[in-house]
């Protein structure tokens, strides 16, 4: 150990019961202290230098009923955005196929609702299926689920399903109203049970605190299992929605929030999601550095802005980095 160094974690640790003066201090750590941790974690249960690829299709986009306040899809805020029906399932398939091409290895596909309801679940089956079959990894968005859907899906071989917790406990309801942190907590208990791995994270810069960055990172390292995936977004404001004037989020700021959910959470993919369209590379390869080893690659997230492929390619050349290939997760079910 180089002197002036002091370990304050066990890479090969697993653990659920951070408090939240631990993560304090890890975010409290000199910044290259912090990154020099958060890689001995990584290289313990990842191969150093391969980032996951995946892609994020908007099955069903628009008028959904909740009230998130950062979500150009809700039916409450006048953003311009047109709803749509749910995609046909050949169209998802073609997506997927060149999304594969692209060089994905996992398939995301979210739909803008507060659950499902039961008549759409046979071509959200068959979409699964047919991801599958392409030899990715299937990932659904689909709101609040039944304990009976989330036995279908899990019938089904869905491999990660996508729930947010999105910010703390206590700050969750300046930013939505029509659910409860609950209720999330719920639909991820659920889904967890069944079997299907958890991919569930957070987005940072919705006018939250340094306390509240930690009390997400806590509720998500604390739960019975670590989500097998952690996204962690930056928020990128859209217009007519109440946080589309939010202020920026430091960069350094946010690599360190990387760097801590990969300590505390070491065998998690950790995704550096929404908000690379805002970062310089020299931010992101930063991230990578933290601990992030899964993107979204493709122009568009939903609603928002992504790097093009070819940037995407040119950052993985200078940098060095390989793509991760599908199940690769050591904590994957």
């Amino acid at each position: 150990m180089q002197p002036g160094i002091t370990r304050r974690t066990n890479p090969d640790e697993i653990r659920h019961d951070w408090t939240r003066e631990e993560l304090q201090a890890l975010f409290d750590l000199p910044f290259n202290d912090l990154l020099f941790e958060a890689q001995l974690v990584h290289r313990r249960w990842f191969k150093a230098h391969e980032v996951q690829m995946s892609t994020l299709l908007s099955i069903k986009t628009g008028g959904c009923p909740e009230d998130c306040g950062y979500c150009a899809q809700s039916a409450k805020f006048d953003t311009g955005l047109k709803a749509s029906k749910l995609m046909e399932v050949e169209k998802v398939l073609a997506e997927a196929r060149k999304a594969k091409e692209a060089g994905a290895t996992r398939y995301c596909m979210g739909a803008a609702w507060r659950e499902p309801k039961d008549r759409d679940m046979d071509m959200i089956c068959a979409m699964i299926e047919g991801v599958k079959e392409m030899g990715m990894e299937t990932c659904m968005t689909l709101g609040m689920l039944s304990g009976q859907q989330v036995h279908r899906l899990a019938q089904t071989g869905l491999d990660y399903y996508n729930h947010n917790v999105d910010t703390s406990e206590e700050y969750y309801p300046n930013v939505i109203s029509t659910r409860t942190y609950q209720d999330r907590l719920d639909t991820l208990e659920r889904v967890r049970n069944a079997g299907i791995n958890v991919c569930s994270g957070g987005i940072v810069g919705m006018g939250e605190s340094a306390d509240d960055r930690i009390g997400m990172l806590m509720t998500l390292a604390n739960l019975p299992e670590h989500p097998q995936s952690v996204p962690i977004n930056m928020l990128m404001p859209m217009e007519g929605t109440p946080l589309g004037r939010s202020e920026k989020v430091d960069p350094i700021d946010f690599v360190r929030m990387i760097a801590v959910a990969r300590i505390a959470m070491p065998q998690s993919v950790v995704r550096l999601a929404a908000g690379r369209e805002l970062m310089s590379e020299e931010a992101q390869a930063l991230c990578f550095l933290a601990g992030a080893n899964s993107i979204f690659v493709g122009d568009k997230l939903l609603t928002a802005k992504n790097p093009e492929e070819d940037k995407d390619r040119r950052l993985f050349e200078k940098l060095g980095i390989a793509p991760m290939p599908a199940h690769s997760c050591p904590a994957e079910k």
